[in-house]
């Protein structure tokens, strides 16, 4: 798991490195776990998963700068392992053509799944406001200390997290793919930390963008009426 996420790193820093558009990437273990990674905004976040099986294994994330083709990450959740928050981590990236290489200790590859490009609703989101039955009046989220929770969104793919890297806390993560047609955003659900036989739902949702800020109203996946308003992070 070790050089899984190692890989992971690589790749961002590839992306970032040679000025390829943000997106997503995609790494198939031998075990059968799939393991994607999406770059948003000068952040990332990892998720390990078996969709197959509905099993998730580990997640993580955090911010990253890059200068030259050295990544520079630091964690600011990681599910599996605690200790890694908030540790600086540097990253050696290579990149040819849809192929992203990360090299420390180990060499591995991640594919390209999408670039982002052309993608209004590419980007790093943070939850701003809520409404507290899902229907009534939408009021302001009240951070208190550094608890959030973010979504990161590529082209095609998405994942949610809500932690608080000041107490290494891990709160719950969930991903997948995601579509808007029809006047629709759908949710494809692949992973769900919390409860796993919400895997293989979709989710479609009312939505519009205004001025960086992102209204979305519908259904949870455990079926409870949800309106939210998410910002991208600067």
């Amino acid at each position: 798991m070790k050089h899984l996420l190692i890989a992971a790193f690589s790749l961002v820093s590839g992306l970032v490195m040679a000025q390829v558009p943000k997106g997503a990437w995609k790494s198939q273990e031998p075990t059968g776990s799939t393991s994607t990674l999406i770059v948003a905004d000068n952040y990332l976040s990892i998720a390990s998963y078996s969709v197959n099986n509905k099993y998730f294994e580990r997640a993580e994330g955090g911010p990253f700068t890059m200068s030259g083709d050295q990544m520079t990450y630091t964690p600011e959740f990681n599910s599996a392992d605690t200790n890694k928050i908030g540790i600086p981590i540097v990253f050696t990236v290579t990149k040819k053509d849809d192929v992203l290489t990360l090299r420390y200790e180990e060499a591995m590859v991640w594919m390209l799944v999408d670039d982002a490009a052309n993608t209004p609703m590419a980007g790093a989101w943070h939850i701003k406001q809520k409404a507290a039955d899902g229907q009534g009046n939408l009021i302001e989220i009240h951070q208190e200390g550094t608890r959030k929770t973010l979504k990161l969104l590529s082209k095609t793919r998405f994942q949610w997290f809500a932690i608080d890297p000041a107490v290494k806390g891990f709160y719950g993560t969930g991903g997948g793919t995601y579509s808007v047609k029809d006047g629709k955003y759908t949710e494809n659900i692949q992973f769900f930390s919390k409860d796993n036989n919400r895997v293989g739902n979709s989710v479609k949702f009312e939505w519009k963008l205004d001025n960086g800020r992102w209204d979305h109203s519908g259904k949870s996946s455990d079926g409870k009426p949800l309106h939210e308003i998410w910002e991208k992070i600067q």
